[in-house]
């Protein structure tokens, strides 16, 4: 970043003064953060039905045994690209789903987290272990989709109640709903070039050179490979190839029709 535009240099006073006059803002948009919260503790909830079928590592189970005997379940539903291998899976799905790594604060309050992938779950599971993930998997075999996804599609977030033996949704969210899944994004956010993602708002010349997350579909060259992503492949499996590990998923080669990314 040596050769990269840098904010202008004060003296430490004014410096402060400026960050005192952000400070309003920023305590004005935890307030209303918290009051967004506050409305979505409020809405009211859909039932859907409990023995809808899942597929985890112990066979065929139902979207009542993901909650693991808890009364909620936090659900990240992974979109999932037939017979690609890992380097051409979803970048953000694997984002979002890759800093969940301490479950106990949730355990704590009684929710349970899962992913809920598209793929079959021999395949996509590899992924789960290419990635040196712990967290409960379940695949969503074909004929569950409809129920669970209801119109809407895998890279959504979604949050269960459960009351005895009956289930409800309470929440869903997908695209930028998502980024607090993660802290790396909010903690970029504090630091001087951002996410050096193209459409955020930077002064001119500072480095943008990442993808846009938010971007519908994923630029690939003549070869496949995604040429909007560093490496070609998501960011956290960078270490994993570091690492040795094949990201040959069973039938590593075949391209998806169409990389679509949330």
């Amino acid at each position: 970043m040596s050769d990269a535009p840098n904010p202008p240099v004060v003296e430490r006073a004014e410096w402060q003064s400026e960050i005192d006059r952000l400070r309003t803002r920023e305590k004005a948009h935890t307030r209303e953060g918290d009051a967004i919260a506050a409305q979505r503790r409020r809405l009211p909830m859909v039932e859907l039905d409990a023995s809808t079928p899942l597929t985890g590592a112990h066979g065929d189970v139902t979207l009542l045994d993901a909650f693991e005997g808890r009364s909620q379940l936090f659900a990240s539903y992974m979109m999932w690209y037939p017979g690609a291998d890992a380097a051409r899976q979803c970048e953000g799905c694997t984002k979002d789903i890759g800093q969940v790594l301490e479950l106990g604060y949730l355990h704590s309050r009684d929710v349970t987290f899962a992913v809920l992938c598209a793929g079959p779950f021999e395949e996509s599971s590899r992924y789960r272990d290419f990635m040196g993930w712990e967290m409960p998997w379940y695949a969503v075999p074909p004929g569950s989709q409809d129920a669970l996804i209801a119109g809407r599609h895998f890279g959504m977030r979604v949050c269960y109640l459960r009351i005895g033996d009956r289930v409800f949704e309470t929440y869903w969210t997908t695209g930028r709903g998502n980024e607090p899944m993660g802290s790396s994004y909010l903690m970029l956010d504090m630091t001087v070039y951002g996410r050096q993602e193209a459409w955020e708002d930077s002064p001119p010349g500072w480095p943008q050179k990442f993808f846009n997350t938010t971007s519908a579909q994923m630029r690939t060259d003549e070869s496949g490979d995604a040429v909007d992503r560093p490496g070609g492949r998501p960011i956290l499996q960078w270490s994993r190839v570091a690492a040795g590990r094949s990201d040959d998923l069973g039938s590593a080669g075949v391209m998806p029709a169409a990389h679509h990314h949330h």
